[in-house]
């Protein structure tokens, strides 16, 4: 048996084997960052196209070039595989997989539960799991411990459970896996100085708290933050229109106050799959303490409704400048992923832009350099295997309207506005050439 002090003493000195089960937006970059620092990693996903694909060398995010990860798989340092009867050969197993909803907007812990579950089976004394997915607070106490001593093995005993919840940012050049403060919380010390040892050589800064439930609490709270306050501008954005107001002006001149506001600002829905969805994590949680979330429900309610909000003003825009309506327009929309610059395109809002205006009798195609063809969707198959349009823009006029939906950095705005007849730009992307009477701003 492996004590807790001679299992730290292993993690100080890189003597073990990293596991990360999930190695999508979140698990590829820990897999990277933890091989750049001297540990030995064992990536585990489901996909055997990705597991595949990591082993010859090949990144499939744009987040983690090709580049950065083949000298690891040649060096030994970062392996793939399906095989997750492999789960027992990992001293620390990070959980980095996705924490949906359902159709009722209630939690779906399958893939965690999945996970759980498949670790159980081969779970053995001195091993430390991390749960890394957004969750409420209560999950690693409630669903993975009961999980994992079905086995007859004792948490924080036999094994060590911590919670670290990612903070990935994909597209933001400033910050990646490495860079970004790691929050850390467990219900024993041991356990957390366990995850502490590992974590603080993988990242730069290791933010501990008292416990598992805190830092559940600590990651849920980052991203209801970001939903209510896009809600609030989303909101502020239909008033300022109604009065003639731009709204991103009025950011920009907000934020040269040097204290007391923070600026956020508005768009054609929220995408990504952490700020749409988890919050509903805690409005469901709090039920059981016959709390009712109304700011949370709120800014749901209102950043749902964006899309519908986009596609109205684009009617009313068609008439206006075209008089013409959205029954056959033929209209362009750019950009759908999430965020500028990746190719990430869960929970986009794009999507519903698209479904409603097809809906209306518009022919809409797309254009995004980083998602050439629309992989799988739960909520929009009718979308899936659409492909993006050849960027040209002497082909622009062909268009009655181009909708901006995601402003990636590729683009050419000034060729696009001069040459579209209509612009509908939701994301202030065109504020440089404003003058121009072709731009609605949405």
């Amino acid at each position: 048996m492996t004590s807790a002090s001679d299992l730290l003493s292993k993690i100080k000195n890189q003597d073990i084997i990293v596991g990360v089960v999930g190695i999508g937006y979140v698990g590829l970059p820990l897999s990277y960052s933890c091989a750049n620092n001297g540990f030995y990693v064992l990536c585990f996903d489901v996909d055997e196209a990705k597991t595949e694909k990591l082993n010859k060398g090949e990144s499939y995010l744009d987040t983690v070039p090709s580049e950065r990860i083949a000298p690891f798989i040649k060096s030994g340092h970062i392996k793939a595989t399906s095989d997750l009867s492999r789960l027992g050969e990992a001293d620390v197993i990070t959980i980095c997989v996705p924490t949906p909803l359902d159709e009722k907007n209630e939690p779906d812990l399958t893939y965690v539960v999945k996970t759980t579950e498949s670790i159980a089976k081969t779970l053995r004394k001195g091993q430390v799991i991390s749960l890394e997915s957004t969750t409420y607070p209560g999950t690693l106490d409630e669903v993975v411990t009961p999980i994992l001593e079905k086995t007859g093995l004792k948490v924080n005993e036999d094994f060590y459970l911590v919670y670290s919840p990612e903070r990935e940012d994909p597209g933001n050049p400033n910050f990646e896996t490495s860079t970004i403060p790691k929050v850390i919380g467990a219900n024993t010390q041991e356990a957390l100085d366990l995850g502490i040892a590992f974590y603080e050589q993988v990242v730069s800064q290791v933010v501990p708290v008292s416990s598992a439930k805190t830092a559940e609490a600590v990651k849920i709270t980052e991203n209801i933050f970001r939903a209510v306050n896009i809600a609030l501008v989303n909101e502020l954005k239909i008033i300022y229109q109604k009065m003639d107001i731009d709204v991103w002006e009025v950011v920009e001149a907000a934020k040269s106050k040097p204290f007391g506001y923070m600026p956020f600002y508005p768009g054609p829905g929220l995408g990504g799959h952490c700020v749409p969805i988890d919050p509903f994590y805690l409005t469901w949680k709090a039920k059981e303490y016959g709390v009712r979330t109304r700011f949370i429900e709120l800014a749901g309610e209102i950043n749902k409704a964006m899309p519908a909000y986009v596609v109205e003003n684009t009617d009313k825009a068609l008439q206006e400048q075209a008089g013409k309506t959205l029954k056959d327009s033929n209209l362009l929309l750019l950009g759908v992923a999430y965020k500028k610059n990746i190719n990430d395109q869960r929970e986009s809002p794009a999507f519903e832009v698209m479904t409603l205006l097809k809906e209306q009798g518009a022919c809409v195609e797309y254009y995004d350099p980083h998602i050439p063809e629309i992989g799988p969707l739960r909520e929009y198959p009718k979308l899936v295997g659409q492909k993006s349009i050849a960027w040209n823009v002497q082909d622009l006029s062909q268009y009655d309207a181009v909708l901006i939906v995601t402003d990636h950095d590729a683009v050419d705005y000034q060729a696009l506005v001069k040459n579209a007849k209509l612009v509908i730009d939701t994301r202030n992307a065109t504020a440089a050439y404003s003058s121009r009477q072709n731009i609605v701003k949405s």
